[in-house]
Order: structure tokens, then sequence, then C-alpha cells
């Protein structure tokens, strides 16, 4: 079945009570149990679990080819729960490019609790190999990343994982089920924050956490999700089905946007650096073309003048909304050093772009002005 009928449908049945073809928001936080104490419908309580959420873990499934899926109130809390799955005293191989949150969480919450890790150059194999020792358990993959859009090898890494019994993990959030498969790279677990193209329209919550086959690891992210209680509101779960139904039209015009204004800020001589892997010249386009089926809608770019013409040019936008958050239909910059601290390793001329649905020709005729042409 094509990924655009498993959108629509993976998960959404008919109700049976009323017929209604769109599920209903099922509010009740309690479930009633037979008379010999067992629960009928499969649910005992809104922690652990719940119709909507049901419906949710089902789709996000079949989108991504894996056999089970855990849904979270936040991608934070997916990655958490990842983590926690781990024992102290366990080592991780984490990407030097990647979202700040991951990596905050990693060097203030994991390490003090016992966690190791090793940040890599993920586009680097040999460097992630070298970076194994005795007791690494998970290997975590961002790609592409952000805010660099540096590609890794999702096959190779993988192999290094599972030589070392560790477990390889893939953020795919930003390339999204539809222009990317971990699993069928033989990742593991897939990690997605279901804020973002997912839910796809700015306003909803979420993250989920979806294996390729039932493990013991994958049981403990199953009871961190239940006795841990970071998990979506039913509406939340609701409101991620309606948004996926049209995720694979949304990514792929996402896709087509954010390459035609990559190309056009490639030539422009205001801009130092494009990074896209659709463009010819990124380091990783190869790969890219290998396990990608599209190059989704995020880009950065390097103004030249560091942080003050970053911000300058911004500031001079119009379409362009400057926020944090990407995936949405709207059109988003936002420059990342300043967002992410002191710690940040990101360049300080660098503006993160989240392409949306507006029409192109009005998103370049905004850059332009901007940058003065």
């Amino acid at each position: 079945m094509n990924i655009e009928t498993i959108a629509i449908h993976a998960g959404q049945e008919i109700d049976p009570t009323t017929g209604s073809v769109i599920p209903p928001i099922y509010l009740s936080t309690t479930f009633e149990r037979a008379e010999d104490g067992s629960f009928p419908h499969g649910n005992l309580y809104i922690r652990n679990g719940n119709p909507n959420r049901t419906m949710l873990e089902r789709c996000l499934t079949a989108l991504e080819g894996g056999a089970d899926c855990a849904a979270f109130s936040s991608g934070l809390a997916a990655t958490m729960s990842i983590f926690q799955a781990l024992q102290p005293g366990d080592h991780v191989i984490a990407p030097d490019d990647a979202y700040h949150g991951v990596s905050r969480l990693l060097r203030e919450i994991m390490a003090p609790w016992g966690l190791n890790y090793t940040v890599v150059d993920m586009t680097d194999v040999a460097a992630v190999q070298a970076a194994v020792q005795p007791q690494t358990r998970l290997v975590w993959i961002e790609t592409p990343s952000n805010p660099q859009l540096k590609v890794a090898d999702i096959a190779a890494i993988a192999a290094v994982a599972h030589e070392a019994a560790a477990l390889c993990v893939v953020d795919n959030t930003w390339a999204s089920p539809i222009q990317q498969r971990p699993l069928e790279l033989s990742a593991d677990l897939v990690l997605h924050s279901t804020t973002k193209y997912l839910g796809g329209h700015s306003d909803l919550l979420g993250g989920a956490v979806v294996t390729r086959e039932l493990s013991p690891i994958w049981e403990r992210v199953r009871f961190l999700q239940a006795n841990g209680g970071a998990v979506p509101a039913p509406f939340d779960c609701w409101l991620l089905l309606r948004g996926i139904q049209t995720l694979a039209y949304r990514v792929r015009a996402h896709a087509e946007h954010a390459l035609r204004i990559a190309q056009f800020l490639a030539c422009h001589p205001r801009i130092e650096r494009v990074h896209y892997p659709g463009l010819e010249t990124h380091p990783g386009h190869a790969v890219a073309v290998r396990q990608m089926r599209g190059f989704g809608g995020m880009l950065s770019i390097e103004v030249r003048g560091g942080e003050a013409a970053a911000m300058a040019l911004a500031a001079r936008l119009q379409i362009f909304t400057r926020a944090t958050s990407l995936g949405g239909i709207e059109s988003l910059i936002e420059h990342r050093a300043s967002v992410e601290g002191p710690e940040s390793k990101t360049p300080p001329g660098l503006l993160r772009v989240s392409v949306g649905l507006e029409h192109p020709d009005d998103l370049i005729a905004d850059l332009k002005q901007a940058l003065g042409d």
C-alpha cells in the first residue's frame, strides 16, 4: 500500500457507534471494567492508553514500517524515554550537530544520572567506529541534522552499532517518513517530534518513538511511557491524525519550495554558504540521494557579516516569521546561535529556515527585498 493511502487510513476506523468517518475525541480519563475485573475494551486509564492515542500509534507504526509505536507529550519526552531505558554506566555516541535540546539533555540531565556519551561527526563513519567503547549501548543519529543539515549514512552507522551490540536510533523529524525510512536502513528505533511535520500546523506538542521489532529495550520504553506519564492528550492525538492525512503532499511541497530557495540563495553574493542536501555542492548530497526520497523543507544559510548581518536580514523579512520551531505551513526563520545559548557551536551568522507552503515566488521576492536586491 502506498504511503499516501497509509497516512489517510492507518489507525483510523469508522466509529462503530455512530458510523462517523472521522474518529471522535475520547476525553474520558478512565474506562469501565467488566464484572470479572477485566477491561473488555482494552482501556484502563488515560495514562496507560486512550483510543485516540492508540489510533495515532497504529498510524505512525504503519508510516514508518515498524512493529510498534509509543506516543509522548513532546519530542524531548520521547527522547528522554530512550535514554532512560539504558542503565547508568552505559555509553552513547551522539552527533556533534544536533537539536540543542538533545545535547542539553545528555549534558545536564543524563550525564549526572550516570550515562556516558561521546560526541562525534556523524558524517564520518570511521569516527563513529573509533568512538565505540565496551559499554556503548546506543548510537544516536540525526539526519539531516539541526541546524547545519549534515547527512549521516544510516545503514553504515547502523552496521557499526550492531557490531558493537548497540542500538541505532534515528531522529527522523526533519525528513519525515515520506522522505526517509530509517527502519528499512536497519535502524532499531525512529524518533519524531510530532510537533513538526507530522502535525504540520504549529498547533500541538508531541513526540513518538517507533521500533523495528519488539524487544526488552522496547518494553522498557513502553514502561516509561505509562509510568513516567509524559503522554499526549486525546485532542493532540486527534489533531496529529488530522495533520498526518495531508503529510505526503505537504512534505513534497515543502521540499520543492526549499530547493528553489536554496538554489536562489546559493548564488547570492551576500550569502556565504547554503546548507541544503538537495544542492549538488552539499557534502552529503550523494548519501542523501541514496537514502532519502526528497531533501526536506529545512535549510540554513550563513550570512556574510556574521551575527549582526544575519539578524538584520531576518528583521527585514516580511513573509517569513522570526520564530522557533519548524514544519508548519508558514515559513519561519531563526538565528540559532542566540537560541541555543553559550554552549552553541552553531556559526554566528547562521539562520535556520523552515520553508512553508506559501508560493515560492513570493518567498523568493521577500528574500530579495530583504537582501537589498
